[in-house]
């Protein structure tokens, strides 16, 4: 069965940098499509970034953009987000989401917290 397991949250400050792991399992991770979602206490959850499944098209959320940069390494079965400048709003829950066959998987989320 498809899984996406998700690592990589912490507390940092702002300013700092992270970068997320979404290991991915259960399918054939170089043929779909992978995204980035976050979703703040409070808040529905957004959508940040997608990288094709070549890596070829990517594309971000203004929240995103020049800070978050979305890659995959289809080798290893993993899509990372690398986070820098983090501002306490980017405080959030993040999940890795793929659509395989026309079905949605979500995994179970990592927390961000930016705080001084």
């Amino acid at each position: 069965q498809v899984q996406l397991v998700e690592s990589g949250g912490g507390l940092v400050q702002p300013g700092e940098s992270l970068r997320l792991s979404c290991a991915a399992s259960g399918f054939t991770f170089s043929d779909y499509a992978m995204r980035w979602y976050r979703q703040a206490p409070g808040k529905e959850r957004e959508w940040v970034a997608r990288i094709a499944n070549t890596g070829g098209t990517i594309t971000y959320a203004d929240s995103a953009k020049g800070r978050f940069t979305i890659s995959r390494d289809n080798a290893k079965n993993t899509v990372y987000l690398q986070m820098n400048s983090l501002k306490p709003e980017d405080t959030a829950v993040y999940y890795c989401f793929t659509r395989v066959r026309s079905y949605d998987y979500w995994g179970q989320g990592t927390q961000v917290t930016v705080s001084s």
